[in-house]
């Protein structure tokens, strides 16, 4: 990034510390995707829920761009996919549409090439809720604060209930 004023000023002011990913991390998400011509991010980020299971396995959006007879919306599509997403057309037009509220895609362009493979959230086991009785963390006489974080520690230790989405 350059220094001096009179070229591009430096988007983000640099700082002689480390800072916290996630505070910058929506920022430059949104600006990563706007850059695409992504203004709402949703239709991204919800693409499973718009297009539907199928097509979303084959096809992901990729870029939005906005003209006089309205949007395009590019598709990066999986080899050999994309003719059967051009006879899918109107109705992932219309799905889209619909979506979003308004007649924002007219057209889709497709762009043949792998995907990469989506990354499934499975969230971590809850922890117990109750320590098992006899745990030595239920019988220590000490200060309060040091009592709760070895029930804690038990807790952690306690055998873990798998969620409800497993």
């Amino acid at each position: 990034m350059p220094q001096r004023g009179d070229d591009k000023q430096q988007q983000f002011a640099r700082r002689n510390r480390s800072e916290p990913v996630a505070r910058e991390a929506g920022n430059l998400g949104a600006a990563a995707l706007a850059r695409m011509g992504f203004r709402d991010p949703t239709l991204v980020l919800r693409w499973n829920d718009i297009a539907g299971k199928d097509i979303a396995r084959i096809a992901r959006p990729m870029k939005f761009s906005e003209g006089a007879h309205g949007g395009t919306l590019t598709l990066r599509a999986e080899p050999g996919a994309a003719l059967f997403l051009q006879h899918e057309t109107r109705q992932l037009c219309e799905r889209i549409n619909a979506y979003l509220g308004r007649a924002a895609v007219t057209k889709l362009r497709f762009v043949q090439g792998p995907l990469t493979p989506q990354l499934i959230h499975n969230p971590p086991p809850k922890r117990a809720a109750h320590v098992p009785p006899g745990d030595p963390a239920l019988s220590y006489n000490g200060p309060e604060s040091l009592r709760e974080a070895l029930v804690g520690l038990a807790r952690a230790r306690a055998p873990r209930t798998p969620s409800r989405g497993n």
